[in-house]
């Protein structure tokens, strides 16, 4: 085989390459949403996860409440806005029924504690190291915020970053 023939042939494969990884990356990239993110409607898969004070948070164990679970990261600066937004309003809605969560994606307690003391956080933020709680709500974004009902269920996911109003009234339409 010539030279021209066979650089012929080896730039088809790898042009052949290239396209197969674009395509697959695009595909990838358009069902995303259908392969993990829940839906309003879904029964919020159950967990169990520890605090930074080491007790530990059942999701079922809040049913009957309502639950604002917020997955965030200390580098998120969208995540640092809306948190002391939540701080707000954590006692107040916590004695209407409402448990607001937080759930870290796997950062170090160092970091951890130190945002927590930074911004005086009093909810309880707990710590999703193996990342299988964000796996199974399909976090993509962060800050991801869903608001489950007194009976389990998704009632409205929220991505990106919220108002005090807009916590406000989210925190309202999860009330038992």
């Amino acid at each position: 085989m010539n030279k021209k023939k066979r650089r012929l042939l080896i730039r088809t494969i790898i042009l052949i390459v290239l396209t197969s990884a674009v395509a697959y990356t695009l595909y990838a990239n358009f069902t995303k949403d259908e392969r993990g993110m829940l839906k309003e409607g879904d029964k919020a898969p159950d967990f169990v996860l520890t605090d930074m004070e080491g007790n530990t948070h059942r999701l079922s164990d809040y049913e009957g409440k309502g639950v604002f679970l917020n997955f965030w990261g200390t580098w998120c600066k969208p995540c640092e806005r809306e948190m002391p937004f939540m701080n707000n309003q954590f006692k107040k809605y916590q004695d209407q029924g409402v448990q607001i969560l937080a759930v870290n994606v796997g950062e170090s307690d160092f970091l951890i504690n130190r945002f927590v003391s930074k911004h005086g956080l009093e909810f309880p933020i707990v710590v999703d190291k193996e990342e299988e709680v964000q796996n199974a709500y399909g976090i993509d974004p962060l800050p991801t915020t869903f608001l489950i009902n007194p009976q389990g269920e998704i009632e409205k996911i929220i991505t990106g970053t919220m108002t005090e109003n807009d916590i406000i009234e989210d925190l309202e339409s999860i009330k038992p």
